[in-house]
């Protein structure tokens, strides 16, 4: 017999016959605790939809400064799609129980349907809508990537779940076509040269009419949380609030190449600005097999500029400036998707 042992929850003696005692101080793992910290990055891929999700643009101007009789807003242009299926490729890696750096891409092969809503004010005789006309949009859709990095602050008890900070950089694209022109509303506009077909009538069918490209790019700033149910389930969500975005918008107008008002092409108008923004998503995860993980949640995006200017870029003069009166991108929609952890 080479000696006894006595053990409690974290110290494990030895008694030695003859000998001073030799303490050994180990660590023990409570029930559900997270596992020792590990010699290599824990790596997490995933795949992912974003399903039957509603996009926004949504822009308008004030020209009135250039000629008073323009109402503000002088024009405002609505791009709605509906129903748009998003393809999610995500990698994250922890370099040790607190650092992390992830990325998210996403595209959008094609948009399944959506409306574009054109409206012109005048002044004279006070503001007053004078033209609206709907078009059919189609296009490329959306692309975007995340690029982030983030640092786990604290740990539930009961080793339920984490809760972590996060920062980085977004770039988000989004892509229009406009086909058809049906004229919806017409009254006078009270100045002469401006106009617009009789309500009910439709032009130009089938032909490219507008195609707007938005391009953000963003800074941000967010918060992610864990908790977990039970040893398979879990809920989650993050929050991220955009201090800084930069917004580049370019309308390319087909139809209007000749004529009074003729527009140069690419672009007919262009767009900039600063603002702010926010992501926000919730969700479930459960574990389906061995790191094998199904994921499901919703998830809301927005950026609004807060100060912008407008350009046009007519045929055979010089641009002309205004102040942009409201720019805004949102989308929305379920998530669903697959993520492998090794």
């Amino acid at each position: 017999m080479t000696g006894l042992e006595c053990t409690d929850a974290r110290v494990r003696t030895f008694l030695l016959p003859g000998a001073a005692s030799i303490v050994l101080l180990t660590a023990t793992v409570a029930t559900g605790a997270e596992p020792a910290q590990q010699s290599h990055p824990r790596v997490e891929i995933g795949i992912s939809s974003w399903l039957f999700t509603q996009g926004q643009t949504k822009w308008s101007h004030n020209a009135s400064g250039l000629d008073s009789r323009l109402g503000n807003p002088t024009s405002r242009l609505t791009y709605k799609d509906n129903d748009t299926h998003i393809i999610e490729l995500t990698g994250k890696i922890a370099f040790s129980q607190r650092w992390f750096i992830r990325a998210d891409v996403g595209f959008s092969a094609a948009l399944d349907r959506g409306i574009l809503t054109d409206d012109d004010f005048s002044a004279v005789g006070g503001q007053h809508l004078f033209s609206r006309t709907h078009s059919d949009i189609s296009g490329n859709g959306t692309q975007y990537l995340n690029a982030d990095m983030g640092l786990r602050i604290a740990d539930y008890p009961g080793s339920r779940g984490h809760l972590a900070v996060f920062w980085g950089y977004q770039y988000w694209r989004t892509k229009y076509e406009a086909t058809s022109v049906r004229q919806v509303e017409c009254s006078s506009s009270g100045i002469p040269g401006i106009g617009c077909d009789p309500a009910g009538t439709t032009s130009h069918q089938g032909q490219l009419a507008i195609t707007n490209t938005t391009r953000w790019h963003s800074l941000r700033l967010g918060v992610q949380s864990e908790y977990r149910l039970t040893r398979r389930f879990s809920v989650e969500g993050n929050a991220a609030f955009i201090p800084l975005s930069y917004v580049e918008n370019e309308d390319i107008h087909h139809l209007r190449q000749t004529g009074t008002g003729a527009l140069q092409q690419n672009p007919s108008f262009s767009m900039s600005g600063i603002g702010i923004g926010a992501d926000v998503e919730a969700g479930a995860r459960f574990m389906v097999a061995r790191n094998l993980f199904l994921n499901a949640g919703y998830r809301f995006w927005w950026n609004h500029v807060a100060d912008g200017t407008w350009k046009n870029h007519p045929v055979g003069s010089s641009s002309s400036s205004a102040p942009l009166t409201e720019f805004q991108t949102m989308r929305h929609g379920v998530t669903l998707g697959l993520s492998y952890v090794f």
